[in-house]
């Protein structure tokens, strides 16, 4: 019996390539049925996996399917992939810094669903642009700009969507092997050299906690070693919304001012230290601190905003109407939220603040909803600011009327007051690399 290692420390023999391929494979083609999956799914959530075991897991499942081929294309090939937050809108501004750096991004996202944001939701609110890429349109854009945004297909990693309903009806959606693998797999097989991946932590994050955090990154960073990636994951903070804007096009709007150095410290912040780390394991810097200084010159040298832009025309975006449209489009459905008290912000709850988003139609409750591009939240006042009764807090946009009143009333229990200046949070909790 082989020992096991990795932070779920299972028992039993491990799982050989063979038998996890007959699974995989078989449940793909409909050999084999639910139940018998259901069965290894708790056996997993249960048990564990080692970091090998994952790896083959992450392969196979990334094998069931098409795979982004690009070959040809110079790279190196460098992705960073999210947990998911609110106001999280950090692959926005960040593809493009890294691409005019020299590293390819290809990056394959996703939509919003509860209370946490979506890339693809974000980019479509742009008037035209396309997130449906074919493969060859997926590698002419990345040759051209150095970086593209697409989203999955069903061809791509086709175990991955069927593994994640059942996990969803059979209670083991927290598993962090099966939360690697299926990362992992979709990361993989869109041609990335490296990664980088931004763990959440806090209320707005589906891990609360720095230890389950700490898993998960632990997790990601040995898997993906072991199946020869070089991986940088950082733990960052989600006990507070990201940034002023919260909602679609409010975000592609936050996205465009921290392309021109204006964005707010914390989006700003954590854009930086992702992009620093993608051009280090790009091999276009020797350190973080050299990387750094080349993620802040594509900002500055004004290169980074530019690639945006000859992006956006290049899926389809309408660049004047963008241009046009920003600081303007908002929802006529709009409410103020005030402050209900003297005193200190101490907290503005992400979780609860994300689900008033779900309510004003920033996200999404089921796969099948739409999103309303015009709808958000502007936070005017943030933590650790001083605010009188009455105080204008945040400006609200909703999808109709209706929608308002209980996405205020959720605010309404998600910004805490306190009579002393709260200490500040750390953006960056935990840095976790495997090189």
């Amino acid at each position: 019996m082989k020992k096991r290692g990795g932070p779920d420390a299972p028992r039993g023999s491990e799982l050989t390539r063979e038998e996890i391929e007959f699974l995989i494979g078989g449940y793909v083609s409909g050999s084999i049925p639910d139940y018998q999956v259901s069965s290894w799914l708790m056996s997993v959530f249960f048990n564990g996996m080692t970091f090998a075991e994952t790896g083959v897991l992450t392969d196979v499942m990334l094998k069931s399917g098409k795979t982004m081929d690009l070959s040809g294309i110079p790279g190196p090939f460098v992705d960073k992939h999210s947990t998911g937050g609110v106001g999280d809108k950090i692959s926005l501004p960040l593809a493009p810094i890294v691409a005019a750096a020299g590293v390819k991004v290809p990056m394959m996202s996703g939509r919003a669903l509860g209370h946490t944001g979506g890339t693809l939701d974000k980019l479509e609110s742009i008037t035209g642009y396309r997130t449906a890429l074919s493969i060859g349109e997926f590698r002419d854009f990345i040759q051209k700009t150095g970086f593209a945004m697409t989203g999955q297909t069903k061809e791509i990693v086709p175990a991955d969507r069927l593994l994640y309903a059942l996990r969803d009806v059979t209670g083991t959606v927290e598993s962090v092997p099966l939360i690697t693998a299926s990362i992992l797999s979709k990361k993989v097989a869109e041609g990335a050299d490296a990664l980088v991946f931004d763990v959440k932590c806090g209320s707005g994050a589906f891990m609360k906690n720095i230890d389950d955090a700490t898993r998960l990154a632990e997790s990601l960073a040995g898997t993906g070693k072991s199946m020869g990636k070089k991986v940088v994951a950082l733990i960052t903070d989600m006990g507070e919304p990201l940034g002023a804007a919260v909602g679609n096009f409010l975000e592609i709007e936050e996205s465009m001012d921290v392309l021109e150095g204006a964005g707010p410290a914390d989006v700003t912040e954590l854009t930086l230290a992702f992009a620093a780390w993608m051009i280090v394991l790009g091999g276009k810097a020797r350190g973080y601190d050299e990387g750094r200084l080349l993620a802040e010159e594509a900002v500055k040298s004004g290169r980074a905003m530019a690639l945006f832009m000859e992006n956006v025309a290049l899926q389809g975006g309408d660049c004047a109407k963008l241009l046009a449209d920003r600081g303007k489009r908002r929802s006529p459905h709009r409410a103020e939220f005030r402050a209900a008290a003297d005193g200190f912000i101490e907290t503005i709850d992400a979780f609860k603040t994300g689900l008033a988003g779900v309510y004003l139609g920033v996200g999404r409750n089921r796969t099948e909803e739409a999103v309303c591009p015009e709808a958000g939240m502007i936070i005017r006042k943030r933590r650790g600011d001083a605010v009188k009764k009455g105080e204008l807090i945040m400006d609200v946009y909703g999808k109709d009327e209706a929608s308002l009143a209980p996405a205020l009333a959720l605010l309404g229990e998600a910004v805490r007051y306190g009579q002393a200046k709260p200490k500040a949070s750390e953006l960056i909790i935990k840095e976790i690399t495997a090189l």
